[in-house]
């Protein structure tokens, strides 16, 4: 017996599920991975004037919380939120919760690696451990709210490898496939990837946990 996401999906009845965020390469690797769900995927980006709120919280969950509350009031839709970042143990977990804004207000990508970079010094590779952390939120108009995250763990190189990928990536090297995360393809950053990871786990949540019919 099929079952009821199945049943909705068949009848080409689906439900908005707004991914809440403006980060448009961000969002790309969600919206594909969760494509074949039967809800509408759609960024928040969509909807005219859309926002986000400053990321405030001092939390992974906090901040994605504080994204995917605001993006289900602004869409009246189910929504999806996640926050990232790196955790480097010479650097005590930092920056963590900051990675986004790490190295002060104006820095690019490219900026934020140098001075990930600058901070670790000459700390040797044995001691330049890390991970990528990622925690999505899953909240719906009505008030209900899901979390679940993802982790992935590897080493902080000390030059930049590769050109796919943003933020951190080329600095993470992921000792397993015996490359940096910006040279890995869009699949297998996918199947490894603290991002995929959460979404792995927010799939299941929104396959057992979330009827995918349409809001009314």
């Amino acid at each position: 017996m099929p079952s009821r996401n199945e049943t909705s999906a068949s009848s080409g009845s689906r439900r908005p599920l707004v991914i809440g965020s403006l980060n448009r390469a961000k969002v790309l690797e969600p919206v594909a991975l969760l494509a074949d769900l039967p809800f509408d995927v759609r960024p928040l980006g969509e909807i005219p004037g859309a926002w986000l709120p400053e990321e405030t919280e001092e939390t992974y969950q906090g901040n994605a919380l504080l994204k995917a509350r605001t993006a289900a009031r602004l869409s009246g839709s189910l929504a999806l939120a996640d926050d990232s970042g790196i955790e480097v143990d010479a650097l005590s977990g930092l920056p963590g919760v900051h990675s986004a804004r790490f190295g002060g207000a104006g820095l690019d990508d490219q900026g934020r690696c140098q001075r990930l970079l600058e901070a670790l010094g000459d700390v040797p590779a044995e001691r330049r451990t890390a991970r990528f952390r990622c925690v999505i939120a899953v909240v719906e108009p009505a008030g209900r709210e899901d979390v679940v995250a993802g982790v992935v763990e590897g080493v902080i190189l000390d030059a930049p490898r590769g050109t796919r990928g943003f933020g951190y990536d080329p600095l993470f090297f992921y000792p397993p496939l015996g490359r940096s995360f910006a040279e890995l393809s869009d699949m297998e950053k996918a199947e490894v990837g603290h991002r995929g990871r959460a979404v792995a786990a927010a799939r299941r949540l929104l396959s057992e946990c979330y009827t995918a019919q349409p809001d009314v």
